[in-house]
C-alpha cells in the first residue's frame, strides 16, 4: 500500500499548472483532492513520476448563482457544495449528491472538479451533471473549449479531458425542481444505482424531464426513453410514474459484481428513476 515514488510540485495558477503539464508531459497527474488518484497509485495502478497539486489556485474554488444560472470551480469541495443554501435553493440535486458522497474525510477534501475527472462509473456526479445538462470548461494550451457533460464522460474511467487540459469550471441553468437519490454500497457509499432527475412542471404534469442514471453500466447515461414517456405524467401519480419509468437502463450492458448482479442493477434503476421523479416535483 506505497506509492512508487514521485516528485511533487505545486502550480501557483491555470497557466501555471499548463506549463507544468506541458513540461512533464504523460509521466505527470494532477493533484486536487487526492480521493481518487492517491488511493489508485497505493495499489500501484496509477505510478505518476510528478504529481501538480492545483489545491491551491484560488480562481478555481466557489459557488456563484446569479441570473438563473449557477457556476462552480473546479476544485470547489463537496462539503461546500453540501453546506451551499443556494445549491439548495437552485439545483437540489446537485446538493443531495454532495450531502450523499463518501464519508466526512472525502467531503472535506474531495472535489467536484475532481470527481468528474476521475469518471468512476459509480460516482454521484456524473449521472447529476448530466441531468442538469451542464457544461464544462477545459482550459489547454491553446485556450479554453466547452463540452457538454453528456459528452464529457466516455465510459469507465474515461473522460474528454485532454491529456494536457485542466477542467477549470461546470456551470448550468438552475433547475429547481431536481432530485438525486441512490442506492449506496454500505462500505465505499458509491452509487450501487443511482438516478438523478430535472423536471419541468406545467399545469401539473411533466412538461419536460432529464434522467439520468449512474452505478449501473461503464459510465452514467441519460435514459431517454423515460424521459419521453414522462412528458404529460402528473408525478403525484406513482402508478404513471412507475410505467414511464419502467426499462431505465434498457439498452445499456449493465455490469455485475459480488455485492449486486446486472438484473438486479437493471431492476433497481426503474426503482430510484420512480423515486427521483417523485422528490424532484416535491422540491421547492
Amino acid at each position: 500500500m506505497i506509492p512508487a515514488a514521485f516528485d511533487y510540485v505545486r502550480a501557483s495558477s491555470v497557466d501555471d499548472a499548463l506549463r507544468l503539464l506541458a513540461e512533464h508531459g504523460d509521466d505527470a497527474k494532477l493533484l486536487a483532492g487526492g480521493h481518487s488518484l492517491i488511493p489508485m497509485m497505493k495499489l500501484r495502478l496509477a505510478a505518476p513520476a510528478v504529481l501538480i497539486d492545483i489545491a491551491g489556485i484560488p480562481q478555481l474554488d466557489g459557488i456563484a448563482a446569479s441570473g438563473g444560472r449557477v457556476t462552480i470551480g473546479a476544485l470547489t469541495k463537496h462539503a461546500a457544495l453540501a453546506a451551499s443554501d443556494d445549491l439548495r435553493k437552485h439545483a437540489p440535486a446537485l446538493w443531495d449528491a454532495a450531502n450523499d458522497l463518501g464519508d466526512p474525510q472525502v467531503r472535506n477534501r474531495g472535489t467536484i472538479g475532481g470527481a468528474s475527472a476521475h469518471g468512476d462509473p459509480s460516482a454521484d456526479y456524473p449521472a447529476v451533471l448530466q441531468a442538469l445538462d451542464a457544461t464544462f470548461t477545459l482550459a489547454g494550451k491553446g485556450g479554453t473549449r466547452e463540452i457538454r457533460a453528456a459528452e464529457f464522460f466516455l465510459g469507465m474511467f474515461e473522460t474528454a479531458l485532454g491529456a494536457n487540459e485542466l477542467l477549470t469550471r461546470i456551470a448550468f441553468d438552475a433547475a429547481p425542481n431536481s432530485a438525486y437519490v441512490k442506492f449506496h454500497h454500505p462500505a465505499s457509499h458509491y452509487a450501487v444505482v443511482g438516478a438523478a432527475v430535472v423536471l419541468t412542471l406545467s399545469g401539473g404534469t411533466i412538461a419536460a424531464a432529464r434522467v439520468a442514471i449512474t452505478g449501473i453500466g461503464d459510465a452514467a447515461f441519460r435514459a431517454g426513453g423515460v424521459e419521453s414517456a414522462l412528458q404529460g405524467v402528473n408525478p403525484n401519480d406513482a402508478v404513471a410514474v412507475k410505467a414511464a419509468t419502467a426499462g431505465a437502463a434498457r439498452g445499456v450492458q449493465a455490469r455485475a459484481d459480488t455485492f449486486a448482479s446486472a438484473s438486479y442493477r437493471a431492476a433497481m434503476a426503474d426503482v430510484f428513476a420512480a423515486r427521483a421523479v417523485a422528490k424532484a416535483a416535491s422540491a421547492r
